[in-house]
């Protein structure tokens, strides 16, 4: 029997039978839970769930959607219903330095990442050869403080016309403004060196040489209006020494960046990441 693969998300206030409600619709279709994972929130009480499943080919989407609307009433649930088949679509924002921009390609290539890049877009020339070796179209948006608003509207048209499901800045070294955080809010994933907070400006591993940090680590979070606030997805730490130079640990830093921006993206377009709050449920 040939089957179609879908992957459900749900949150809701959590009470008794969330679960038997759920599967039971979908156990009515003859469909086999492949994976199952539930998260209860004590602090506020919210319910969440994620259900990968196999459905019989001939049982289309909108049986599904109606099978679940009942339990999705009764619980006043939020739900997300994917189609594993459905290839996501990434558009990648990078500056001057490449190195999770290739990371990601290479993940990309091998399969591990299970998406297509749409389109490259960077306020510097710099990384055009690396999206044209891949086929990728490449789009060139210097950023000035006069010309901000207007590259932003061009990468929201890029965004759209592409049909991107996700935006990844891969060391993209602008703020995107209130506006295009907003518009894209959930949708935009950054990279970030988020265990030097004390360290601002172009050269936070340098300055934390100076001071002679012992951890050093990465974040991937959502961005949102507040600057570097988003949603935590991912992060990563490494053990520094003083015997490493300047360059050391941005070497460290670069691996570490390069990996947790790949996870932050693989949990982003497997539906592993749920937003709650300020917060996020992560299911691995």
């Amino acid at each position: 029997m040939s089957t179609a693969n879908f992957v459900l998300t749900l949150s809701c206030a959590d009470r008794p039978g969330i679960v038997a409600a759920v599967t039971t619709e979908l156990a009515g279709l003859n469909a086999n839970i492949a994976e199952s994972n539930q998260f209860w929130d004590r602090e506020t009480g919210r319910f969440f769930m994620r259900l990968a499943f196999a459905a019989p080919a001939e049982i289309a989407r909108d049986a599904i959607e109606r099978a679940l609307k009942s339990p999705i009433e009764r619980f006043s649930m939020k739900t997300s219903l994917v189609a594993e088949s459905q290839r996501k679509r990434i558009v990648i924002l990078v500056s001057k330095f490449d190195h999770t921009l290739l990371h990601l390609l290479y993940q990309i290539r091998v399969g591990w990442l299970d998406a297509d890049v749409a389109a490259v877009i960077s306020n510097h020339p710099d990384a055009r050869k690396v999206a044209e070796d891949a086929g990728i179209a490449f789009h060139l948006l210097p950023v000035t403080k006069d010309t901000k608003a207007e590259q932003e509207a061009r990468i929201l048209d890029i965004v759209h016309q592409t049909g991107a499901d996700l935006v990844v800045l891969a060391r993209y070294m602008q703020v995107l403004s209130d506006t295009l955080s907003t518009r894209l809010f959930g949708q935009v994933i950054n990279i970030h060196h988020s265990f030097l907070p004390s360290f601002k400006g172009a050269k936070p591993y340098h300055q934390a040489h100076e001071r002679g940090v012992k951890l050093i680590g990465a974040t991937a979070h959502y961005v949102t209006p507040d600057l570097d606030e988003g949603p935590i997805i991912e992060q990563e730490t490494a053990r520094v020494t003083h015997a490493m130079s300047a360059e050391d640990l941005v070497a460290a830093g670069r691996d570490i960046e390069s990996r947790v921006l790949a996870r932050a993206v693989k949990l982003h377009l497997e539906n592993r990441v749920m937003l709650n709050g300020k917060k996020t449920v992560v299911f691995g």
